[in-house]
């Protein structure tokens, strides 16, 4: 199995200087092999492929010396990326989903990372450090024991400037979570993150909301300062810490969470939410941004298949909501959102709006398996 390590990254200046020469050549070999691809298709609508570029790019490197100063395997990876969003296009052009033709990459862009694979022995994590292609050794906050064998290491920079490795290793034995005995059916919402069949009520932090004032107040510090200016670079980068802190404190609290659900319950079952679709609805786009469902299954999703629990996704117009789970009456006046308990017409009995549908969406879960 493959698994993951992400670490911080504390370079020199000839260090960054270096990593930032190798953002660029990646950038500069995704940007021309794109161009030339569009190129030769719009002349003779021929493909230009993965081998084609990569056999040119051998050659281009004789006469563009300042390649030779960055990882080759890293502009490899680039060429491969390129690949990949090609055939991720004709995928979605296949499947009737909407178009995503690849785009130039600009040096302006806030993120930037490059990818080194491993060559026998050229990258290497120690105590405190980690060895890099071309780079060397980096110091790094090496936050817990990486095992398996490395087989890529990804470095990125953020929009505040921080660097960070992401080491990819095969072969980890991952020990399954002792199994409980229990099953569960999670609704999620906004007023609570989520509600557990058994009745359980997880709080919703709206971390957004709460550094709202302060990012509207850095954000139009960033406004007034001119384009191009160092100051205007100093607010950037506090409006980016802004946005950080937010990211750090949701990702925490998803990765705590999930952990205890997939620790508690040997089988989740949750509904299959068209999230894309919902954050159309402008009065809900930023609460239901902020909540962060997609990323609440995702990690749901690999945790499960990791310690050996079973996740069921259950139908996106399933009518959780409105069904009574004693009788199976669908009571249509429950669509109004603002209706949080209500009385089953037909069995008389009384629902809290989000336990009620936990429970159906845990029985819809144990019969989709039946």
């Amino acid at each position: 199995m493959e698994k993951c390590y992400k670490f911080r990254l504390y370079p020199n200046a000839e260090q960054e200087i270096l990593m930032q020469k190798t953002f660029g050549c990646c950038r500069f070999v995704y940007n021309r092999y794109l161009g030339k691809r569009i190129e030769i298709y719009q002349k003779d609508k021929s493909t230009y492929n993965y081998n084609d570029n990569s056999a040119d790019m051998t050659n281009m490197k004789k006469e563009v010396e300042w390649l030779k100063e960055v990882d080759s395997t890293a502009l490899q990876s680039s060429l491969k990326d390129l690949e990949n969003a090609y055939q991720n296009f004709f995928r979605r052009v296949k499947n009737g989903e909407k178009r995503g033709f690849p785009k130039f990459k600009s040096k302006r862009e806030s993120r930037k990372s490059y990818k080194s694979k491993t060559v026998g022995k050229n990258i290497e994590i120690y105590e405190k450090t980690i060895k890099l292609p071309k780079v060397g050794l980096v110091e790094c906050r090496v936050s817990k024991q990486v095992e398996g064998r490395i087989i890529s290491a990804t470095i990125s920079q953020n929009p505040s400037g921080k660097y960070f490795v992401s080491v990819v290793c095969t072969d980890v034995e991952i020990e399954p979570y002792d199994k409980t005995g229990a099953v569960a059916g999670i609704d999620v919402g906004i007023k609570e993150f989520a509600v557990t069949s058994d009745g359980n009520k997880i709080e919703n932090h709206k971390y957004l909301r709460k550094s709202e004032k302060k990012l509207i107040r850095e954000q139009r510090r960033l406004s007034r300062k001119p384009k191009g200016s160092r100051n205007r670079d100093k607010a950037r980068i506090k409006v980016a810490r802004v946005h950080e802190k937010v990211s750090n404190q949701r990702n925490d609290f998803l990765h705590k969470t999930t952990t205890g659900l997939v620790k508690s319950y040997d089988m989740i079952c949750v509904e299959n939410l068209k999230i894309r679709n919902m954050v159309k609805n402008r009065k809900l786009a930023k609460s239901i941004s902020d909540v962060s469902w997609g990323e609440f299954v995702r990690q749901l999703e690999y945790k499960c298949a990791w310690y050996g629990k079973t996740l069921v996704k259950i139908p996106t117009f399933f009518a959780s909501s409105q069904t009574c789970h004693v009788c199976r009456f669908q009571n249509v006046a429950v669509k109004d959102l603002s209706v949080r308990s209500w009385n089953c017409p037909n069995c008389g009995a009384n629902h809290d709006r989000d336990i009620n549908a936990a429970v159906n969406i845990l029985n819809k879960g144990i019969e989709m398996l039946a």
